[in-house]
């Protein structure tokens, strides 16, 4: 049966929600104050109509707009969409009692993201595609263009489709090919191959090496092990040449980067010593290190072998003492960080509550949070207030445009 409802607000999710007297009903690409139409299922609208579009709709402008399951938002008009942000993080604080002024959701611009997850599939014609899967779907969305990746990552779609064709051997393998722009060329990480069946075949490693060095890759791997490396992949982190872990974590937007960069480096100025919890392969570590001496720590291995391998490229810091360390099993004490009087973390989606509450006890007088989860950051944030922290600034940083994702970087002194 079809109904025709209002949207009232949009949720956390991305998706538009209507107040029925059966409850919410979440309909996906809508507005507030629009009316729509289409047939409730669940709990969910399908078959979605537009019969009063909002005057904050705008045009979406990509090709798999409503299709692809990347960009949920698109369709939306800067202003509103960035204060959507905005407030999704002032609702998370508020569910912890946090009550503070949001600053403005920084933005950023379209073609700059440096890393994408490709899906690769075989297509009706039996040749490899790559793409996103659509909305809530396994089905995948062949892409030709994407506006939210960097040129450059769009221009070897074809390429990397080819890569792509030797790691479909298995009719069980759903490969993923991770690809992050590096300053050597493109650095691409397989994952999702059949593993019971004995894995990919020689013969499908050497034509996957063949497809590599015709899209002239820097360099090729398979669930973090390296088939073919043409040049070490490296990015810059502040002063420092950092070479990149095979499958290695990277914030996913150069600009987004810079904006939580310039914040944290601004908010510890004038420590003695800083802490870079989570550092991975240095992206905070560097730049910190400009400002004061700083002990590194992070539970990958490779990362900390990278960053250390970057210090030696650097010039005019400080010394960085990096640990590998899993901070989530073993976090850093308040006697392992002695003397560290600014702590900077950036941890997983899951935040970091186990290592919150060890830097509770510190002496520290800054600590500058990075997160990647409001939720979960906001459960963390009212550890540190209980324990005598004030949340000084939370700044939202759209990283991933046109999505439901929202990051911060937030501020606490003692």
């Amino acid at each position: 049966m079809t109904e025709t409802l209002t949207i009232a607000r949009v949720g956390g999710q991305g998706d538009g929600i209507a107040e029925t007297a059966a409850g919410p009903v979440f309909a996906p690409l809508t507005l507030p104050g629009e009316t729509v139409r289409g047939v409730v299922r669940e709990g969910r609208l399908e078959e979605v109509e537009i019969v009063a579009p909002s005057p904050d709709r705008i045009a979406p402008v990509s090709p798999q707009y409503g299709d692809c399951g990347g960009c949920s938002l698109q369709h939306w008009a800067a202003e509103p969409y960035l204060d959507w942000k905005r407030e999704q993080v002032r609702l998370a604080l508020a569910r912890e009692r946090i009550e503070i002024a949001v600053e403005p959701t920084v933005a950023i611009a379209p073609g700059t993201r440096r890393r994408l997850a490709l899906h690769a599939r075989r297509g009706p014609d039996g040749q490899a595609i790559l793409g996103f899967k659509a909305r809530k779907s396994w089905r995948l969305v062949e892409i030709a263009a994407c506006p939210v990746a960097d040129p450059r990552l769009v221009a070897a779609l074809p390429a990397l489709a080819r890569v792509a064709d030797a790691f479909l051997e298995h009719p069980k393998s759903a490969p993923t090919l991770h690809v992050t722009l590096t300053l050597d060329g493109l650095d691409v990480d397989v994952t999702g191959v059949e593993r019971r069946s004995g894995g990919l075949s020689r013969d499908a490693q050497m034509r996957a090496i063949a497809a590599s060095n015709a899209a002239d890759l820097a360099r090729l791997s398979l669930a973090g092990e390296t088939l073919v490396m043409a040049r070490q992949p490296h990015v810059q982190f502040g002063p420092a040449t950092v070479p990149v872990p095979a499958g290695g974590f990277l914030q996913a937007a150069p600009p987004a980067e810079v904006a939580m960069v310039e914040r944290a480096v601004a908010a510890v100025k004038g420590a003695k010593k800083i802490a870079d919890l989570f550092c991975g392969a240095g992206t905070f570590t560097f730049p910190l290190a400009k400002v004061a001496p700083v002990l590194a720590a992070d539970g990958s291995a490779p990362g900390i072998a990278a960053l250390k391998a970057g210090f030696k490229t650097a010039k005019g810091i400080k010394p960085i003492e990096a640990q590998a360390r899993d901070l989530f099993r073993r976090p850093m004490a308040p006697y392992d960080l002695r003397g560290c009087d600014a702590i900077v973390l950036d941890p997983p989606r899951a935040g970091a509550l186990e290592q919150t509450q060890q830097i509770a006890q510190t002496r520290a007088a800054t600590v500058v949070y990075v997160s990647c989860n409001p939720v979960t950051f906001a459960r963390d944030a009212r550890v540190l207030i209980d324990a005598g922290f004030r949340l000084e600034t939370v700044t939202p940083v759209d990283q991933f445009l046109w999505s439901a994702h929202v990051e911060l970087v937030a501020v606490f002194r003692r």
